[in-house]
């Protein structure tokens, strides 16, 4: 009696674990966990062609592209939430906002963004990925975190490429990432590529975990 107790305990506790997980997935989209949208991470991002083909811009250096165009864009998100709206493409009624932490990893970085070999375009992978967060420093924020990780920035292409991360900010483990592009457009370097991050937002909708 004592061993069929214990094992109706036993498949109790497996059966609350795996229907535990099951939820922090489906949360994601279906349910009502608190995401916290982190922002655009460029640590990883090649800008694939000549930034001066846009005469607003003219030559630009890695760390203008690093200190001006990255806070830009990343800003765009706080100041025009009605057009970059992240609460919709997670389904919720409002998501919190915590881009401090993407800020301080893209305030970090160095080495040159710009490159004219077409393979930087896609680098990364759920591998790597995975092992960005695990590196990551999520200044002890919990819960479901959003972050698009950027690929590449291609003009031939028109288009942006990125890594649409979930993930468990506590455990520093990847709940879901998914490849996705966004094409560019409109006037001036800033509003042609900040078209694309938009897009690749809205291809967020269409996740399904």
């Amino acid at each position: 009696m004592k061993r069929a107790n214990w094992l109706i305990c036993l498949f109790l506790v497996c059966f609350h674990v795996s229907a535990v997980i099951a939820q922090t997935k489906a949360d994601i989209f279906g349910g009502s966990a608190e995401i916290t949208w982190l922002g655009i991470d460029f640590t990883q991002t090649k800008f694939i062609g000549s930034a001066t083909q846009f005469k607003d811009a003219g030559e630009i250096t890695s760390s203008e592209f690093r200190d001006k165009y990255i806070p830009g864009w990343n800003q765009l998100f706080v100041d025009e939430q009605k057009k970059y709206d992240v609460a919709s493409a997670v389904k919720r009624a409002e998501v919190k906002y915590g881009m401090d932490v993407t800020e301080k990893s893209n305030n970090g970085i160095k080495g040159n963004f710009f490159s004219n070999d077409p393979n930087d375009y896609k680098k990364l992978d759920e591998a790597k990925i995975a092992d960005l967060v695990k590196k990551y420093d999520f200044q002890g924020k919990t819960g479901i975190g959003l972050i698009f990780f950027i690929d590449g920035m291609s003009k031939s292409k028109d288009e942006a490429s990125g890594w649409v991360t979930f993930v468990d900010m506590k455990s520093k483990k990847v709940l879901l990432t998914e490849y996705k592009t966004g094409k560019a457009g409109g006037f001036g370097f800033k509003n042609y590529w900040a078209k694309s991050f938009l897009n690749i937002l809205k291809a967020t909708e269409k996740m399904k975990g």
